[in-house]
């Protein structure tokens, strides 16, 4: 066989003369003439379009209808009573801080915040430590009656509360746990224990295994690996759930209406809201109930935008597990 002699002119080989019309082309590869009938590139960018304005404008109209009557709000307390019917939509003339110290002293909302404070950090720490404890052990192991046990604190759930203020009433009463402070840390425990227990064990299960099994393999115990090991990596979680029992337990009025009845200096600041705003039809101090509107909100608003990453981690870990 000659030096020069082309591989491809031996008989039985085939010399290539680029894809056939039946050869597959692969992905990016192009052709030598121009592409006819194939999908255009950026087809349905239009539809997507349209659907994303109109998803961005529902979200925008949603959202000035939250923040408008907020913003409104903290804009009145400002205000003096002439103004708020005069220039309900202007900015205040004069700052008058006045009305803040006025609803704290005067209409004893810094009572009522400091109540509503001792119980809500009392039955926050009590339902995340008990919640967290129960939603471990249905999680994670496997005994008679997990099942059962679980659907409880899903049943409860959907009881409502206002079917249980009269034998509750009777039951703290006799208890001597009316106008008390642990009295009613005890009702909002168990208030917001079902929801704790139902979002911790959904979470716990999406953990993995093998930590735990390796702190046992080390020598931890049960008690040892849930507080140092699991604990830890379901913070997202944890503060997810604190933040939504907090919101609940702080904004609940029906609880301590009926179980606060008898001493005045142990109601909460949703009560004292209330008992302000019925004030207004005799003194007029508009502007004092505003200041303690805002004063009420300002502990919602400000655990929302401090823990506000920590939330969305916590209600989007489960479906990104």
């Amino acid at each position: 066989m000659s030096a020069q002699t082309d591989p491809a002119d031996l008989p039985g080989v085939t010399k290539q003369q680029g894809p056939g019309p039946g050869t597959p082309r692969l992905p990016g590869q192009r052709g030598g003439k121009g592409r006819k009938g194939g999908t255009p590139s950026g087809g349905g960018s239009g539809e997507g379009r349209v659907l994303n304005v109109f998803s961005h404008g529902v979200l925008v109209i949603w959202g000035l209808l939250v923040t408008m009557p907020l913003l409104w709000a903290v804009v009145s307390s400002f205000k003096d009573d002439t103004e708020i019917f005069g220039s309900p939509w202007g900015l205040p003339s004069v700052l008058h801080f006045d009305n803040w110290s006025r609803a704290w002293d005067k209409a004893n909302m810094g009572q009522y915040f400091f109540n509503s404070l001792i119980v809500v950090g009392g039955s926050l720490i009590g339902t995340m430590l008990l919640g967290a404890m129960a939603a471990y052990v249905l999680a994670r192991f496997d005994f008679p009656g997990n099942r059962f046990v679980y659907f409880l604190f899903v049943g409860g759930m959907g009881f409502p509360v206002i079917l249980a203020l009269v034998p509750l009433f009777f039951v703290m009463k006799n208890m001597a746990l009316l106008d008390t402070y642990h009295g009613l840390i005890l009702v909002y425990i168990a208030y917001s224990l079902p929801f704790t227990v139902f979002f911790l064990s959904g979470f716990f299960r999406t953990l993995p295994t093998s930590v735990a099994e390796a702190a046992l393999i080390d020598g931890a115990s049960h008690t040892r690996t849930f507080f140092q090991v699991m604990l830890p990596m379901a913070k997202p979680g944890l503060i997810s759930v604190g933040i939504f029992n907090f919101l609940g337990q702080w904004n609940q009025y029906l609880l301590p209406t009926v179980l606060n009845v008898g001493d005045p200096d142990k109601k909460m600041l949703t009560q004292g809201l209330v008992a302000l705003a019925v004030s207004q039809g005799y003194k007029g101090d508009w502007s004092g109930l505003f200041a303690g509107l805002t004063i009420a909100m300002l502990p919602v608003l400000a655990a929302y935008i401090v823990f506000q990453r920590q939330v969305v981690a916590g209600l989007t870990a489960g479906a990104l597990k």
